[in-house]
């Protein structure tokens, strides 16, 4: 099913507010990017698979570091809202390491997420590509996020992204059939496929 085109929007003045965009119904899905609020369509049952898979794949990080029985040492979350380089978004997966945050950031009063996260995933689909790969990047990049993943279902790719001084570098590209460990969770094995909906199931 294709995606619903992008709808845009914004204020009296020009350019949307975070309080607008904090009010914009759960339903339209929006994000507050260069003053616009830009509603993407409804993901799909591939992206949820995608994203739940990379969660699933991060979990064994997603507490304190024992030095025993897993890797741990990172806050892993998904879908919260926040205030990044000028923009509002939502990225799909987001972590923080615990050893820089002695507690899971947690939302100010206006029910965003400010504290820049280490790591970023976005998955991407026909109505975010361009905003995850363009405005999102650079917004990502200029708030100090350090490590930038981006999924692609279509051609079941994983693009890892590391910060350098003039933007991000790619430190590796996964094609389907691959297996690897990226930046900055070596201790996980990620096997692409397994992210992937097979070709031959609903919604693939």
């Amino acid at each position: 099913m294709r995606a619903a085109p992008l709808a845009l929007s914004s204020g009296p003045s020009g350019r949307a507010t975070v309080e607008e965009w904090l009010a914009a119904p759960e339903s339209e899905r929006a994000e507050l990017i260069h003053g616009a609020l830009v509603h993407h369509a409804s993901p799909g049952p591939q992206h949820g698979f995608t994203q739940g898979g990379i969660f699933v794949k991060l979990w064994p990080y997603n507490r304190k570091a024992s030095g025993g029985d897993g890797p741990g040492g990172w806050w892993i979350s998904q879908e919260v809202d926040m205030l990044l380089g000028g923009i509002g978004c939502r990225p799909d997966v987001v972590g923080w390491r615990r050893d820089r945050h002695e507690r899971a950031p947690a939302p100010d009063d206006r029910g965003v997420v400010t504290a820049t996260p280490d790591f970023i995933c976005e998955v991407l689909s026909s109505s975010t590509a361009r905003y995850d790969q363009g405005p999102k990047r650079d917004a990502y990049f200029h708030a100090g996020v350090a490590h930038y993943w981006l999924v692609d279902p279509t051609y079941e790719t994983l693009t890892v992204l590391e910060r350098a001084e003039r933007g991000y570098v790619i430190l590796l590209v996964a094609s389907p059939g691959d297996t690897v460990r990226a930046a900055p969770f070596h201790d996980v094995e990620i096997a692409l496929a397994e992210l992937f909906l097979d070709r031959g199931e609903p919604g693939a």
